[in-house]
């Protein structure tokens, strides 16, 4: 089995670049992306790369963490839009080959804590 981690680094460098076709080689043909949160999936890998071709704003990415093990892979990363920040946390799955089969997409919203818990933790 080709390393997924490396395919997954591969996959965030080149979407940072915009660098579509090489972006495109690190997915198996029936990739398919979930977002659970807005219920969306997309089927295939010349569905995806366009909606990553299309999505709005000038953004870019940081990696901040990446745990992998054999066929399944976890990042981190940072997104910034503009003066918008947000974290993404991914889950990839991937082929026999090393290519990414399977992505499941969380976008986490900060929050405020709950109250009363303050003498117990201390604010970022």
């Amino acid at each position: 089995m080709t390393d997924l981690r490396k395919s997954v680094e591969s996959f965030w460098a080149f979407a940072e670049a915009r660098d579509w076709t090489a972006f495109a080689d690190t997915l198996a043909e029936d990739v398919v992306y979930t977002l659970p949160q807005t219920r969306e999936r997309i089927s295939g890998r010349e569905r995806f790369v366009e909606f990553n071709r299309e999505y709005p704003g000038d953004w870019h990415l940081r990696v901040e963490r990446i745990v992998a093990e054999p066929g399944q892979v976890v990042t981190w990363a940072h997104f910034t839009v503009g003066l918008e920040e947000m974290y993404a946390i991914t889950f990839f799955t991937g082929d026999e080959s090393g290519r990414i089969s399977v992505i499941t997409d969380f976008w986490p919203e900060p929050y405020e804590p709950p109250a009363g818990r303050e003498h117990l933790t201390e604010r970022l």
